[in-house]
């Protein structure tokens, strides 16, 4: 798909540092595969720019690729110059831009600093000295997130204090997800939104055109598919020993959710997964969660998946390898897959009620102007069972809260689920007082439901009323 779609929240930002005078420097920075270069590239059309993007081999070959762009761009009469070095290559540009603006990207620049471990400090002597007059809009990028955050962004970073703006760029929501696949059901859309994570890559190769299960064999259980491989070349990229990696990842997504039950699971030492579970906290693959209203308590601490490509891949595709290899892999799915993605997308859908559920309470839709959206979980006194909330909305100003259930099934939500939500009322902590019920339906409500339900304290939405809201 070549047209850009989404992030006019980060256009909007660029756009505005852009049109400021004098020198700016955006440090822009995410996973892989979730669009920044398709972000810069959208950016910079029509303007005056450079942009490189770093590779891994040595500063020598980096400096001879960025100084052939830079003198065709800028110069190009001086096409036999060459450069030195960086400090040469960058006193240069300065130079040039310093009555008209221009754009300077320096793309995956943990590669660059891979090669030549000082070019943050060169790079901090030219903003402080003659980029600093000019009017130079620098942007740094890079798919490292640790090192984005510890050697650029971190106070012990030679550029720390000069950046005039940052973007952490996220996946997309499953809203915005929808408009890459415009011909879908709502109920396609989701599926999509789920088996992607709302990575852009990802997203881009969803055909319409095609049906959802012609898209998923292609991609994941075909041995050509983009997405056969794509997790294990990711924790290639990220990480030294992908093995114990992907031992971490299978456990957790087969319900191992706390360090201890990895560690039996994997025969890894708990240190050992407890410090690649923080790495995989920062790369985005899993999430650290904690119970909302009891974040206080460490016993109330679970790891799940964050990036929901990873979470489909590891669900499915492993016990499915046999049968790709055979080029059988669309039997399989047909047989095997299919008829489980409903149940797949059972966490997927609180992931996106939870979504929705903040955006209704900051645009005021709720009872309470709702500020902060999780999840609950622990016992329940009156039955002395263990039991969760699937989503909890708070009001942190005025103490009020509202509670949510999901249910992505093929079955309107009847009686038993609506009264079975009331009575979570009093669960969460005794600080907050409960003014509304969320119930969130793949298929609709009971007739029961939709006559009993009063409608000023329980709020019925469909899977369809969740994306009539994407414009808002």
């Amino acid at each position: 798909m070549d047209k850009f779609i989404g992030r006019r929240n980060e256009l909007e930002a660029l756009g505005r540092l852009y049109e400021k005078e004098g020198f700016q420097m955006m440090v822009l920075y995410g996973r892989r595969r979730v669009g920044k270069s398709t972000l810069i590239k959208e950016f910079i059309k029509g303007k005056r720019a450079i942009y490189y993007t770093a590779s891994k081999t040595g500063i020598r070959n980096n400096l001879e690729k960025l100084g052939k762009q830079v003198l065709a761009e800028m110069a190009p009469e001086l096409g036999a110059l060459v450069f030195q070095d960086m400090d040469a290559l960058f006193s240069f540009i300065g130079k040039r831009c310093m009555e008209e603006r221009l754009v300077f990207v320096i793309d995956e620049l943990p590669y660059l600093a891979e090669a030549d471990d000082g070019v943050l400090s060169v790079i901090q002597n030219h903003i402080d000295g003659e980029w600093a007059s000019g009017q130079m809009f620098l942007i740094l990028c890079g798919s490292s997130i640790s090192f984005m955050e510890n050697e650029v962004l971190s106070e012990k970073s030679p550029v720390f204090g000069r950046r005039t703006a940052q973007i952490k760029l996220e996946p997309f929501s499953y809203m915005e997800a929808a408009e890459f696949v415009p011909a879908y059901s709502e109920t396609d859309k989701a599926v999509c939104y789920g088996i992607t994570g709302g990575i852009a890559k990802y997203l881009s190769l969803m055909d319409d055109s095609l049906s959802l299960d012609e898209n998923i064999v292609n991609q994941f259980f075909t041995k050509s598919g983009y997405m056969y491989e794509e997790t294990n070349n990711l924790l290639m990229q990220e990480f030294r020993n992908i093995s114990t990696y992907n031992d971490i990842i299978e456990a957790v997504a087969s319900g191992a959710n706390k360090i201890n039950e990895i560690a039996d699971k994997t025969h890894i030492e708990p240190t050992t997964v407890s410090h690649a579970l923080a790495n995989l906290v920062v790369t985005g693959i899993v999430v650290k969660e904690y119970a909302i209203t009891d974040e206080a308590n460490k016993k109330k601490v679970q790891y799940k998946f964050k990036d929901n490509m990873f979470r489909f891949w590891y669900r499915f595709v492993p016990d499915a390898v046999g049968a790709i290899e055979l080029g059988k892999g669309d039997v399989y799915y047909q047989n095997i897959v299919k008829n489980r993605i409903s149940e797949y997308m059972g966490e997927v859908f609180e992931d996106m009620a939870r979504y929705y559920t903040l955006k209704l309470g900051l645009c005021g839709e709720l009872n309470c102007f709702v500020t902060s959206v999780g999840k609950w979980w622990g016992t329940n006194p009156r039955k002395h069972e263990t039991t969760d909330i699937d989503i909890v909305g708070l009001d942190k100003q005025s103490k009020k809260a509202v509670l949510g259930e999901c249910k992505y099934k093929n079955e309107p939500i009847d009686k038993k689920v609506y009264d079975a939500l009331l009575e979570k009322n009093g669960l969460i902590s005794g600080t907050y007082t409960v003014v509304q019920y969320l119930l969130f339906s793949k298929k609709g409500f009971s007739d029961w439901v939709m006559e009993q339900a009063d409608q000023g304290l329980v709020k019925l939405i469909s899977l369809q009323d969740m994306y009539r809201v994407s414009n808002r």
